[in-house]
């Protein structure tokens, strides 16, 4: 198991010395000036309340079952935590309250279940998309002090073999592989800035060929690995990635230059996912989850507000 650090590692600082930060932004605009602005516009997706007494906390991710229905995981504690909407912003249903200290990522499986991380507790709960609870993984190796709530798991990804990847991001450093009835396989992972080694992993996502996709936010760059753990490559152009998302046949990310506080202006962008090049961006500003709709919309959770469309 990989050791619990202090937490002070794992704040929003990067651990680039500043020279190397400027490097990697310097870098990054000079790809996104010879790469296509994504021809998509932002608008908010309205959520209408369904009652007086009803308001959104930090919308933490969004993501979009294959019919359409959007889900939200919220923060605040006048809505449930998790929330089922329309694509015109009605709300169909929601649940979760007492169940979460800190919701942070929700995905759909491919069977389109709702399953949704928590970066306190580091658990991660299973649900039917009506909001029935079918498993709940335990992922443990938290620290006995959890400064703001922000300790463990941070996301989640589905293997070609129905296997789940959780990575634990906040206090620990590592990925972690259980069976699709929620055995433990294995798990690998340290912190630090080499190959195999992480900087509060954010995000992660599967290919169809099981490469996984890792956002090593704080160490500003996206490493690739198969199935079992070994090391494939990384980039570190793409700077500050909060979220990973892969449809068809491209991976999307949300990112913000290194040097910056959470929510700045940073940029959605489509990248080829042999090669990492940027095959399109758009400006964007309060990234946390993306989500890529079948009619190639983007939708992100922007923090406090409303959730975006870019379409």
């Amino acid at each position: 198991m990989a050791s619990i650090r202090s937490l002070s590692l794992f704040c929003c600082l990067p651990l680039f010395a500043q020279s190397g930060g400027e490097t990697h932004a310097t870098q990054l605009h000079a790809l996104l000036n010879r790469a296509p602005r994504l021809a998509l516009t932002r608008t908010r997706l309205p959520v209408h309340p369904p009652a007086k007494e009803w308001e959104l906390g930090m919308v933490s991710w969004v993501a979009m079952d294959p019919k359409g229905v959007i889900y939200l995981l919220q923060r605040g504690d006048r809505a449930d935590p998790v929330i089922a909407l329309n694509r015109e912003g009605s709300v169909l249903h929601s649940w979760g309250r007492g169940m979460y200290v800190m919701p942070h990522a929700l995905r759909i499986d491919p069977q389109g279940n709702v399953w949704t991380t928590d970066a306190a507790s580091s658990k991660v709960l299973k649900f039917t998309p009506e909001g029935k609870k079918l498993m709940e993984i335990s992922v443990g190796g938290l620290p006995k002090v959890c400064p703001g709530n922000f300790c463990g798991t941070t996301d989640l990804a589905f293997a070609p073999n129905g296997h789940i990847f959780i990575s634990d991001g906040y206090a620990n450093a590592r990925v972690l592989e259980y069976t699709g009835v929620g055995n433990r396989v294995r798990e690998w992972g340290e912190p630090g800035m080499g190959p195999g080694q992480f900087h509060l992993l954010h995000s992660i996502q599967i290919d169809e060929n099981g490469v996984i996709y890792v956002a090593d936010r704080e160490n500003g760059r996206i490493q690739r690995f198969d199935l079992e753990g070994h090391y494939l490559g990384e980039w570190s152009h793409h700077v500050r990635t909060f979220s990973l998302t892969l449809r068809g046949g491209s991976l999307y990310i949300a990112t913000q230059p290194l040097d910056q506080p959470n929510g700045s202006p940073g940029w959605l962008m489509k990248l080829d996912p042999k090669t990492g090049h940027i095959l399109g961006y758009v400006e964007s500003t309060g990234n946390h989850g993306i989500e890529v709709a079948e009619r190639g919309e983007l939708l992100i959770a922007p923090g406090p507000g409303e959730p975006q469309w870019f379409r």
